[in-house]
Order: structure tokens, then sequence, then C-alpha cells
């Protein structure tokens, strides 16, 4: 198997898509941010200094999603037909989850357009709670599903 973003030469590359079918496609990604038990009631009791992190870290997703071809140099911009951001608390982490999916009808995936949601939200999480946790830690960011295109479906285990 070859690297789709090197040429034969070995140069990058933004790969060409162009004689790829336009087919509907989704990708779901998460990840999570670690933090300690004290931290995560900021979050529970709405307390945090910067305000709802939460509803702030979902939009942050969203907004890194739709940006996501100004960040990754080889991504192509696509034209994002939703995307959905569930940001949920944990007790058990502790600390909260992080799910994002991503639809198109286009000639490419949105993995990464997922994937991006979910560290943009992380970081913003982080962002909010830094003044009280330095150590916070995000973890398992990872695709979870792909559907769509000529590679057909992909589920994690």
């Amino acid at each position: 198997m070859s690297l789709s973003h090197f040429d034969a030469a070995g140069q990058a590359h933004m790969v060409d898509v162009s004689d790829k079918a336009v087919t509907d496609r989704v990708a779901t990604a998460e990840g999570a941010v670690v933090m300690t038990p004290e931290t995560l009631a900021y979050v529970l009791e709405g307390t945090a200094k910067k305000g709802d992190v939460l509803g702030i870290a979902r939009v942050a997703g969203i907004m890194g999603a739709k940006k996501c071809a100004e960040l990754i140099p080889l991504c192509h911009p696509l034209p994002i037909t939703k995307v959905a951001l569930d940001l949920t608390p944990d007790p058990g982490l502790p600390g909260v989850r992080i799910r994002a999916t991503v639809k198109t009808s286009g000639q490419t995936g949105v993995e990464m357009e997922a994937l991006t949601a979910v560290t943009t939200a992380a970081l913003t999480v982080y962002d909010m709670l830094k003044a009280v946790e330095k150590s916070m830690r995000i973890e398992g960011v990872r695709v979870v599903l792909k559907d769509g295109g000529k590679s057909g479906r992909y589920e994690a285990e």
C-alpha cells in the first residue's frame, strides 16, 4: 500500500479526487479530556470562570470541523452538511467524553473534519478549565466510524 499524499518522487501533494464519485459520507470521532473530580465539578455546576464549558466547546468543535482544510495542509475544503458534537461529563473517567459526527456528499471523506471537531472541542475544554487544573489530559482521539466512498464502511472495535 502506498501513501496517497505523496507522488512518485516522494513529494507531498493534494490527492486528485476529481475522478471519484460523489457519495454520501459520514465519519465519527471520539476523545476525552481527563481531569480531577474537583475540576469536573466546575463543569457539572456551571461555575467555570469563563462560562458554559460544554456549550462553548460544542460550538468550537463545529467551527473546527468547518476550518479543517485551513489547518491541515493537504485536506480538501468540503461542503459539510452536518456537524454534531456530544460532550458528556463522565464522573467515572473523571472528565468529559467528546464525540463528533460529520457528514457531506462529496468525493472524499470527512474523517479529518471529525477528528478536528473532537480535538478543537477538547482544547476548548482545556482552555476554559486550565485556571483550576493545568494537568488535564486529552486522550483517546480516534476515528470510530467512517462510511461512504470506494473504501466502504469502517467501524472501530
